[in-house]
């Protein structure tokens, strides 16, 4: 996704310590001086400093001068070359953007019986007349219901493409839209002259065939193609995992396709039990009859591979320099998948050059109007 351009620039600076402090002041001598025409900072830290992330904010706006903050804690962050996990940590990217060119948004989805989309756009509707927005970074909380369908009406409503992902944390699950706040879905808004090249990888690989929900039991897949679910699972896994079904979890998961999408795209789920004396499947998914699907496959080698196409593709798409990036990864991936030293990152950085790059391992991945699983989300500023 391209658009003609504003000038933009973008500065990173990364820190960790032992506690908010020591990060706050850790990220400062990274960043060094700051610009004085920067407008717009994205944070994210790890969930260590999920408590205190309002002081982080404090600080950091204080010594920055900058008014728009939007972020979101993550089990680890996306620092350049760099994943940090299980330590106190953050990370800043900060915009200078042309004035009036972005709009942060507070969270949608509380309270309100359409989700607050009504204020929003009463709110909103003169900056989104005028600027017609067409991309957008978003956080949301897992604990929301129905974000899904929230992320659906808002794309109606604004005709945005939104990148971003759920904030994942062991303890308090805030995310920052202006200041510190928790529920809902919230970010900021660009105006199409900000340049900005976006991409998806799955990290996961369909075998065997599309399949059709054909018969359910008790919210389980007991048919697929007209066949016992069960007898088509393990033609499609093949013969050694089919010995032994303890072998697929974590590594085999299901598909559904999405309709309309010329990428192939699709949704993975987990599937979260297996049946064997009544042939049943469960997935981590709601099903209806007729829906179609296909098993899938993810290991490292895979997701490696993935990731590389789709980087490939983000670059012929994108600016010939590049300013800045954000990555928003599923925790299952990072160390868990790629391993300890970084290498998904440094995958990124291998293609596209050292860039200015944040952002978080999520809770599931937002995409467009959609949450995702299992996948890492690209958006670069050229």
């Amino acid at each position: 996704m391209t658009e003609t351009q504003t000038e933009a620039r973008f500065y990173r600076g990364q820190g960790s310590g032992s506690d908010w402090a020591s990060c706050a002041k850790a990220c400062l001598a990274d960043l060094g001086a700051v610009p004085p025409d920067a407008n717009l900072a994205f944070l994210y830290a790890t969930d260590l400093l999920a408590d205190d992330l309002t002081s982080l904010l404090a600080f950091l706006r204080g010594k920055t001068g900058i008014e728009h903050w939007v972020g979101s804690i993550g089990l680890g962050i996306a620092a350049g070359g760099l994943e940090i996990y299980d330590r106190p940590a953050a990370v800043i990217l900060l915009a200078a953007l042309p004035e009036d060119s972005f709009r942060v948004f507070a969270p949608l989805g509380n309270g309100a019986d359409d989700g607050g989309l009504a204020a929003f756009k009463r709110d909103n509707n003169d900056w989104l007349v005028r600027h017609a927005p067409v991309f957008g970074v978003a956080h949301g909380d897992p604990r929301t219901r129905a974000l899904d369908e929230i992320l659906s009406a808002f794309n109606d409503m604004t005709s945005a493409f939104l990148v971003g992902g759920l904030t994942a944390s062991r303890g308090g699950l805030p995310q920052i839209a202006g200041a510190v706040t928790e529920g809902g879905l919230s970010g900021v808004l660009f105006d199409p002259g900000i340049r900005v090249a976006v991409g998806l990888t799955q990290g996961c690989a369909p075998i065997g065939e599309i399949r059709t929900v054909t018969a359910i039991e008790g919210g389980a897949i007991a048919e697929l193609d007209d066949r016992p679910a069960l007898d088509v699972f393990k033609e499609d896994i093949g013969e050694l995992l089919a010995h032994d079904l303890r072998r697929v979890a974590g590594y085999i998961f299901a598909g559904f396709p999405i309709a309309g999408s010329d990428t192939g795209d699709y949704l993975v789920r987990n599937l979260t039990g297996i049946d064997p004396g009544r042939g049943l499947i469960q997935v981590a998914e709601p099903l209806g009859l007729g829906r179609r699907m296909v098993f899938c496959r993810r290991d490292h080698d895979t997701a490696r591979a993935d990731l590389r196409r789709m980087l490939k593709d983000v670059k012929r798409r994108a600016s010939a320099h590049p300013k800045a990036a954000l990555y928003f990864s599923c925790i299952a991936r990072g160390r868990n998948l790629f391993g300890e030293q970084s290498e998904e990152l440094k995958l990124i950085q291998a293609e596209l050059g050292d860039l200015p790059l944040a952002g978080f391992f999520a809770n599931g991945e937002i995409s467009n109007d959609r949450l995702y699983s299992h996948t890492g989300v690209l958006a670069v500023f050229g």
